[in-house]
C-alpha cells in the first residue's frame, strides 16, 4: 500500500526509539537492559490513548530481534525481521486484541502455542493490547508462564486502564506509565509533520489542535489531518477556521461575556452567547469552557502564558489579568458551583440551549445581589470536603478543616424546607443536644437510613452547638454528609457545620452495644452461678445475657 494514502497517524507512527516522543525515560531504561542482556519476562505499558504503548511495543519487539542488534537498529533499510514486525506479520511475534481475546481458552491456546521456540528470530514474543479486557479466569491461567517462561519467550502488554489488571499480574511484569506529551514538544512536532506534508497552519491553529488533543500524539494528527483535508490546498489553516472545523470558538468572546456579566448587562451577555452557539458550539462545550475560564479568572495571578496549555494568547491573559482585579474571589468561587450545578443539569434538560441562557441570567443576578452572604452564610466557617478518589480503593479524600463560602449549602439543600414549630419528639422537645437525641429525632421520623449510618458507620468525636465532628470507615455512603445537613436544617431550621476528621473517634454505636455485650458475658462467666453450672454441664457455653430488674447481678 502506498504510504501516501495513510492517515498521518499511521504514516508517522514511529519505527524506533529515537522517533518516539516524549518518553524518555522510558526509551533509557529499555533500550540499556537490552543492552546488558538484562530484558524482563514481561513489559507492561500503560498511559492514555494516543502517547505510544503499542508502538512502544513494537519497537521492543525489534530491539529485541532485529538482526543488526539493538545498537545498529534498522531505520531506513530495515532487515526481514524488521519488516514482518512493522507489518505485523512475523511468525515469532504474536499480536493479540485482549479486547477480542478474553477467554481463557485464547490464553490456553496461547501458553500452548508458547511451549515451541521461535522460527527464525531470536525471542518468541506475544504482544497484548488492551489487556485489561483479559477475564479473571485468562489472568489466573497466564500467571505461571508469565512468571518462570522460557528463556525465548518474552510478553509485552498495553493497558489504557492499569486498575482493571489484578496485582498478581501486574507484579510480575517490568511497568512503564508512558506520559502524556507536554504542549511544547506535541506543537513542534506537529508543526514539523504539517510542512512535510507541505499543509499550510498558523501557529495558533496549532496550538488550538495541541490543546483539543489534551497530550495524545495520535488524537493530534488525526486532527491535523482533518483540517488539512477540510481546506483548500492553497488556502491556510488559520485560527477562525480550526475553531470552525473542530467546534471551537474563539476564547475573545467568552471573555467579554464574563466582563458583561460582572458589569450586569443581560441583553448583551444573551446575545454574545447567541452568537456562539450560532457557530456550533453545543452547550456542554460551552459549559467546559466557561469552567477553564472561570479557573483562570480566580488563579491568574499564579499563572504564566506558558502555563496555560495554550488555552490564551497573550492578549487574552492581559485582558483576564485586568478584567480580575475587580473581581471578588468569593463570587468566582460561588460561579464554579454554579456552573458544576448547571453541567449536571444539562443530562436533564431537553433543551440544553435555553438552559444555558437561564444560567448565564442567574449569573448576572448574583453578580449584582448587594449580600453576597446571604448566600453563602457562615463564609468564615471551617468545614471538611468530601470528595471521590478515582485513583484509589478509598470512597473519600479527607482535606480536615478547609475554608468554603459558607458551605455553599449545595444549593439542592436550598429547597424551601420549613420546618414545623415546637414539634416534639417522645413527648420532649424539638432539641438536638447531643448525639443519642439526634438518633432518637432520626428515629421519630422514620429517618431509618441515616440512622444506620450514625449508628453502624460513625464514629463521634465531638458534638456541641451546631457542630458535629466525626470520623468515619469505609462503608459510610458517598452522601452521608448531605442528607445529614439537610435533616439537621429542616428539624432544627438551623445550619449544622460537619467536621470531618481524619483523628480517631469513638467506637460506633454498634460496636460499643458489641463491646458492652462482651462484657456482660464475660462477668458472668466470672461468676460463681455459672461455675456451678460448668461442673455439672462441661460444653455449656453464654451467648446472650439479659438483665432482669430487682435481680442481682451474679445471682
Amino acid at each position: 500500500m502506498n504510504k501516501n494514502t495513510k492517515v498521518l497517524a499511521l504514516k508517522y507512527r514511529p519505527q524506533t526509539f529515537d522517533d518516539l516522543i516524549g518518553q524518555d525515560v522510558v526509551v533509557e531504561t529499555i533500550s540499556n537492559s537490552i543492552k546488558a542482556n538484562k530484558v524482563p519476562n514481561a513489559y507492561l505499558f500503560t498511559g492514555i490513548r494516543g502517547v505510544g504503548k503499542t508502538t512502544t511495543a513494537r519497537i521492543v519487539a525489534k530491539s529485541l530481534n532485529c538482526i543488526n542488534s539493538i545498537d545498529k537498529l534498522c531505520k531506513d533499510d530495515l532487515c526481514e525481521n524488521c519488516v514482518a514486525i512493522s507489518n505485523s506479520n512475523h511468525i515469532d511475534v504474536l499480536e493479540m486484541d485482549g479486547a477480542s481475546k478474553t477467554g481463557v481458552d485464547d490464553v490456553r491456546d496461547l501458553i500452548e502455542f508458547s511451549r515451541y521456540g521461535p522460527t527464525t528470530a531470536k525471542y518468541k514474543i506475544f504482544i497484548i493490547d488492551e489487556v485489561h479486557m483479559l477475564s479473571k479466569q485468562a489472568f489466573n491461567a497466564l500467571l505461571k508462564t508469565l512468571e518462570e517462561p522460557p528463556e525465548y519467550l518474552k510478553f509485552i502488554f498495553a493497558t489504557t486502564e492499569i486498575k482493571k489488571i489484578p496485582i498478581t499480574v501486574v507484579s510480575r511484569c517490568q511497568r512503564f506509565d508512558l506520559a502524556r506529551i507536554k504542549s511544547l514538544e506535541l506543537f513542534n512536532f506537529i508543526k514539523k509533520i504539517k510542512e512535510k506534508e507541505n499543509g499550510i497552519a498558523s501557529d495558533d491553529a496549532i496550538k488550538l489542535i495541541v490543546k483539543i488533543s489534551e497530550g495524545s500524539v495520535r488524537d493530534a494528527l488525526s486532527l491535523l489531518d482533518r483540517a488539512l483535508l477540510t481546506l483548500d490546498k492553497d488556502k491556510e489553516l488559520d485560527l477562525a477556521s480550526a475553531q470552525k472545523i473542530f467546534g471551537y470558538f474563539d476564547k475573545s468572546q467568552l471573555i467579554n461575556l464574563f466582563q458583561l456579566i460582572f458589569e450586569g448587562k443581560e441583553t448583551e451577555v444573551l446575545n454574545i452567547y447567541r452568537e456562539i452557539y450560532n457557530q456550533g458550539v453545543e452547550p456542554r462545550v460551552f459549559i467546559n469552557d466557561f469552567l477553564e475560564l472561570l479557573y483562570y479568572f480566580k488563579n491568574i495571578e499564579s499563572l504564566n502564558i506558558d502555563g496555560t496549555n495554550f488555552s490564551l494568547n497573550d492578549e487574552e491573559f492581559s485582558k483576564i489579568k485586568e478584567i480580575s482585579l475587580n473581581v471578588n474571589s468569593e463570587i468566582l468561587i460561588l460561579f464554579w458551583q454554579f456552573t458544576i450545578k448547571t453541567l449536571e443539569e444539562l443530562d436533564i434538560v431537553s433543551n440544553q440551549h435555553l438552559s444555558i441562557e437561564m444560567f448565564l441570567i442567574r449569573l448576572i443576578h448574583l453578580k449584582s445581589a448587594k449580600n453576597i452572604s446571604e448566600i453563602t452564610q457562615d463564609s468564615a466557617e471551617e468545614i471538611s470536603t468530601l470528595s471521590q478518589n478515582k485513583e484509589s480503593d478509598d470512597l473519600f479524600e479527607i482535606q480536615d478543616k478547609i475554608k468554603t463560602i459558607g458551605q455553599i449549602k449545595n444549593i439542592v439543600q436550598e429547597k424551601v424546607i420549613k420546618p414545623k414549630e415546637n414539634e416534639e419528639v417522645d413527648g420532649s422537645p424539638n432539641l438536638i443536644a447531643c448525639f443519642d437525641s439526634l438518633l432518637k429525632m432520626c428515629s421519630f421520623k422514620k429517618e431509618i437510613k441515616l440512622k444506620y449510618e450514625l449508628e453502624n458507620n460513625v464514629n463521634l468525636i465531638s458534638f456541641e452547638n451546631q457542630k458535629i465532628e466525626i470520623s468515619f470507615n469505609e462503608r459510610l455512603d458517598k452522601d452521608f454528609v448531605k442528607d445529614l445537613s439537610s435533616k439537621l436544617y429542616e428539624w432544627t431550621n438551623k445550619r449544622w457545620i460537619i467536621i470531618l476528621s481524619k483523628t480517631k473517634g469513638d467506637p460506633t454505636k454498634k460496636e460499643k452495644e458489641i463491646n458492652s455485650k462482651k462484657e456482660l458475658i464475660e462477668n458472668v462467666k466470672k461468676s460463681s452461678l455459672y461455675k456451678s453450672v460448668l461442673e455439672k454441664f462441661p460444653d455449656v457455653d453464654v451467648f446472650d445475657v439479659k438483665k432482669l430488674e430487682n435481680k442481682k447481678e451474679n445471682d
